[in-house]
């Protein structure tokens, strides 16, 4: 089955601009993101699709291998796209086969006892809106790698080192002639690793790394917004053969709030008021994401849709001793399950008052009326 094409995939023009790249696979990122739609296998396939294209196409020496070879450029590379929960930041390792195409040389024999460095890994953590305020210390639990301790991450058993595979020379790749093409395809010998382990120790089996679930604590900073990036040096997937391990990268996702709405430091609260505190004013009491209470002056005569705005009552900055500002907007409720005592107050109410208390409705309806006059005349 052939693959779509990459700029039909991401739904832009082949002379795209960067930022119109950028632009297309976030909207398509975000509408088929594996956590919007749980359990949905076509959402997540399409997920990984926009996400291997854009990889493709945000590189300028990728997109011009693809202009020019299409799909055929990557077939042995391997590109992948991520949903939720873990993803390797590692790097696609298409330097090589760039060399090639663009005429910069042969493949490189890799050194057989260099050391690489391990992916990153990143973990989705959700907390709420309170604890985005107070700042939290969180536990987490992540699966991971760790250097394997019997062979000290070398992946042999008796500590000897790698040696070049004599199949690809250590170069990882093999080629050969079809038609006018070179095609290079992943050692089979060595599975593109360029390295030969003859004894495998028995506890890794030569990959010189363990499985291992650990727990992290993750300190969370007050004011901490939605996609902030909590890093942890060296918590990632151990190296290769005793390489420096990969980091884990956090990020903050925060829950929805049935009350409370926010826009960086400043917090939005709908608060419903009675008629009567409205039209003759008073004082209500409001809750704060802080969890404390505060006092706001509801002038007399105000109207639905008002906004009172409290000063300091808003979400705290990151590593400042600042607050952001607290915005109420008022919603007038209308009284309801009145008896009938209460109504003819009602009634009479209105009778005294006339149209003088409400001057918004009559002239409203003073223009209706002039309307339909010029109408019948």
């Amino acid at each position: 089955m052939s693959k779509q094409d990459y700029y039909e995939t991401l739904g832009v023009d082949r002379s795209a601009d960067a930022a119109t790249l950028k632009s297309a696979y976030r909207k398509l990122a975000m509408q088929y993101h594996p956590d919007k739609n749980p359990g949905d296998n076509a959402a997540e396939n399409k997920f990984k699709e926009v996400s291997a294209a854009y990889e493709i196409l945000k590189d300028t020496q990728k997109r011009a291998a693809y202009d020019q070879f299409g799909h055929s450029a990557f077939e042995n590379g391997g590109t992948g796209g991520g949903g939720g929960g873990f993803h390797g930041f590692e790097s696609s390792g298409f330097s090589d086969i760039f060399e090639d195409l663009f005429g910069m040389g042969g493949g490189r024999r890799r050194d057989p006892n260099a050391s690489s460095r391990g992916a990153d890994l990143r973990y989705n953590l959700t907390i709420t809106l309170e604890d985005a305020f107070h700042g939290k210390s969180e536990k987490i639990k992540i699966p991971t790698e760790i250097p394997c301790n019997t062979c000290d991450g070398s992946g042999s058993e008796d500590g000897t080192k790698p040696s070049a595979c004599t199949t690809c020379n250590g170069i990882g790749k093999v080629r050969s002639q079809q038609g006018f093409f070179m095609v290079e395809r992943t050692c089979p010998s060595c599975q593109g690793q360029g390295l030969v382990i003859e004894n495998p120790c028995n506890d890794c089996h030569g990959s010189g790394k363990k499985n291992k679930h650990k727990t992290l604590d993750v300190k969370i900073p007050a004011g901490v917004e939605e996609g902030t990036r909590i890093r942890l040096t060296g918590e990632g997937k151990a190296g290769a053969r005793g390489g420096q391990s990969g980091d884990l990268y956090i990020f903050i996702e925060i829950e929805y709030h049935p009350i409370f709405q926010r826009d960086g430091a400043t917090v939005y609260c709908e608060v419903p008021i009675p008629m009567t505190t409205a039209t003759l004013g008073g004082k209500v009491e409001i809750p704060t994401v802080g969890g404390k209470k505060a006092d706001v002056k509801i002038t007399a005569g105000t109207p639905t849709g008002k906004r009172f705005k409290i000063p300091g009552k808003g979400m705290p900055i990151i590593n400042r001793d600042i607050f952001g500002d607290m915005v109420i907007e008022v919603r007038v409720e209308t009284p309801v399950n009145l008896n009938k005592k209460q109504k003819q107050m009602l009634r009479a109410f209105a009778d005294q008052c006339g149209d003088n208390v409400s001057p918004e409705a009559s002239g409203f309806f003073n223009k209706v009326k002039e309307l339909w006059d010029d109408l019948t005349d």
